[in-house]
């Protein structure tokens, strides 16, 4: 008997017995994991929150109160109770469910997720939106622990216990976020597992006191009292109480009888609540238990064994080549210092932080905080590489413009997944940033076309005395032989990699391969095709191009990026600067819109940004203007 097949929404989970509870967990489990061991997702964080997930849908009344879940990697279990078990196989699949919550894709997504630290905030929002339209809903944020290094949470409840807003805050704390949680926070929450033991203790104790003759209850009662006041220096409920938050827990996320009363209880209060719930990531699930850090993200794997289905070839992927590279570079350069957020496995730095760990630092989900900090490094004399996927980069935006190029500081910008990066969508495509950086004075901005230019340009970012942003996409390099020695590659200095009279192709980062394919293509056409790996966005080879497009004014730009003040945004402005006026240009890039989720070539072809799209821009440009 399948008691999932019955649940089309939370309230046919509400028809369920408590006892037929666990057993629906269980179920929840083996379709998540069968599902993601086909699709890839993050596997482990959403099967520590099942219990969760059934817990809070079984006591709230979404969607009219409203239900936040922070990153939405645990938001897996809440997709099969809200109506989209029939749709789950499609998770993460081009056209099908979102790996995060989405609010169109379903009413009872409260709001869209994908960064972290955003539930608090968003939730206190719409409470207080709630009671000035006077409704009487609850508002659930349910956040983890890893989260909480993020410093905008803290905004979030500094705000909500100031104003005692109705907003109940679950903090999921599995000691655990993508990586080992770092800093004293982590140190504080720890604190909850040092109380679970005690909780044995003490009720043996308060039996001993209460079996006392005479006097027994008496001081059982009086014991009772002092530990109100001595509970707050077992568990972090005095970080939380400082925020004038009602402070409950922790309780084992995992007992869902003791979470629905304690959450029955908590509904009822008029003020800001945190409830501390423990969970174990990939409960459930063996392989993920005993290794949720490679289960926090994962690929297509084998159900039985845990192991990994996908092909592994011999070409390595782009982050491992940059992590190889900052190691060896840091035996020849003691000044070399490696800075991440909460990613160092991500970033392809835990060996660096295993050769070097006083030269390693993880600020954990800090951003904004972690630019600062490089930027401090600087201005010692040291070299900080400041390694951050493009997208969650965004977030230290204010940091990198004042603290960091305002004075030309030094500090390197590593940016991994730079343009499409696949399954997690629109929230982690690496989309824009050769246009947010490359309008801020100081900062020099590249992409290599392969490996062994990656190699070169850490090289080359070191060596510059001021701010230098190089990104590199995600997953497999090109494959080509990196130097043992990599040359630095001077400022600004493009390259002519194949010559042609027809078409000029200007190309930058991974979509100069795909230029060289879409020369060969064109070749066959009969079409002879220039094509130049710019290497910089910023600043751009004006000379070279300017020279070339006097002899070839039919001209393709082509990048992964937006094209609104991007790549090819930055062509137009040099031809128009230097005076050029007689080409004709085809842009080639994302348009105005975010890119959803699917496979990194599905989603190439369709905003006709690979080969065969270049190609078929270059013939379109030929047939108009010759």
């Amino acid at each position: 008997m399948s008691f999932l097949k019955k649940i089309d929404s939370p309230e046919d989970l509400k028809l369920l017995s408590r006892s037929e509870l666990p057993a629906l967990a269980e179920e929840i489990r083996t379709m998540i994991v069968d599902v993601v061991s086909k699709n890839g997702g993050h596997l482990a964080s959403s099967l520590g929150a099942v219990e969760l997930a059934i817990a809070i849908h079984y006591v709230f009344n979404a969607p009219e109160d409203k239900i936040i879940w922070d990153v939405g990697h645990q938001s897996y279990p809440h997709k099969l109770l809200t109506g989209r078990r029939e749709s789950f196989h499609t998770l993460r699949q081009h056209k099908g469910l979102c790996g995060f919550t989405r609010i169109g894709e379903s009413p009872y997504d409260a709001f869209s997720t994908g960064h972290s630290g955003t539930s608090i905030s968003a939730g206190l929002g719409m409470a207080c939106a709630g009671r000035l339209k006077k409704k009487h809903s609850k508002v659930i944020a349910v956040i983890g622990d890893g989260s909480l290094t993020s410093g905008l949470a803290y905004e979030g409840l500094n705000q909500a216990g100031d104003i005692h807003k109705n907003l109940i805050v679950i903090l999921n704390d599995n000691d655990m976020s993508i990586s080992h949680n770092v800093g004293a926070l982590s140190s504080f929450l720890s604190r909850a597992f040092a109380a679970k033991r005690l909780q044995g203790l003490r009720k043996e104790f308060g039996e001993f006191l209460k079996s006392l003759p005479k006097v027994g209850g008496d001081i059982y009662q009086i014991a009772k009292r002092s530990e109100e006041s001595f509970k707050s220096f077992v568990t972090p409920g005095m970080l939380f109480e400082a925020f004038n938050f009602e402070y409950f827990g922790p309780i084992n996320g995992h007992r869902l009888n003791h979470l629905i009363d304690i959450l029955n209880n908590v509904k009822c209060l008029n003020e800001p609540v945190l409830l501390h719930v423990t969970t174990k990531k990939g409960k459930g699930y063996p392989p993920a238990e005993n290794n949720p850090v490679y289960f926090h993200g994962v690929g297509s794997f084998e159900i039985k064994t845990g192991n990994s289905s996908g092909q592994k070839g011999a070409i390595p992927t782009y982050t491992q080549i940059f992590g190889k590279a900052m190691v060896k570079l840091a035996e020849k350069n003691d000044k070399i210092i490696a800075v991440t957020a909460a990613m160092p496995e991500g970033t392809g730095l835990v060996k660096f932080a295993d050769t070097f760990p006083d030269r390693f630092f993880d600020v954990g989900i800090a951003e904004q905080h972690g630019v600062t900090f490089a930027a401090g490094l600087a201005i010692e004399g040291l070299k900080p590489v400041v390694a951050i996927y493009s997208t969650f980069l965004q977030r230290a935006y204010d940091q990198i413009i004042h603290d960091v190029c305002l004075e030309a500081l030094p500090v390197v910008f590593a940016i991994d997944r730079g343009g499409i990066v696949g399954e997690d969508g629109s929230t982690h495509h690496g989309l824009f940033d050769l246009s947010y950086l490359r309008n801020l004075p100081n900062m020099v901005v590249m992409a290599p076309k392969d490996e062994n230019e990656l190699c070169r340009m850490l090289i080359t970012a070191t060596s510059h005395n001021g701010p230098v942003a190089f990104r590199y996409p995600r997953g497999t390099a090109r494959g080509v032989s990196v130097d043992e020695n990599p040359a630095v590659i001077p400022i600004g200095r493009s390259e002519i990699l194949k010559d042609g009279d027809d078409i000029l192709i200007l190309a930058i980062g991974r979509s100069v391969g795909d230029a060289l394919d879409a020369h060969s293509l064109l070749s066959k056409k009969g079409i002879s095709a220039t094509v130049v790996n710019c290497r910089f966005v910023k600043p751009i080879d004006s000379d070279k191009i300017c020279a070339l497009v006097k002899k070839i004014p039919k001209i393709i730009t082509v990048e992964e990026n937006v094209l609104q003040g991007g790549f090819g945004s930055a062509v137009l402005e040099c031809l128009c600067d230097n005076g050029i006026m007689r080409f004709n240009l085809i842009r080639l890039g994302i348009p105005d819109k975010f890119v959803e989720h699917g496979n990194q070539d599905i989603l190439r072809s369709k905003y006709r940004i690979d080969a065969p799209s270049i190609a078929d821009a270059a013939v379109k440009l030929c047939d108009i203007y010759d």
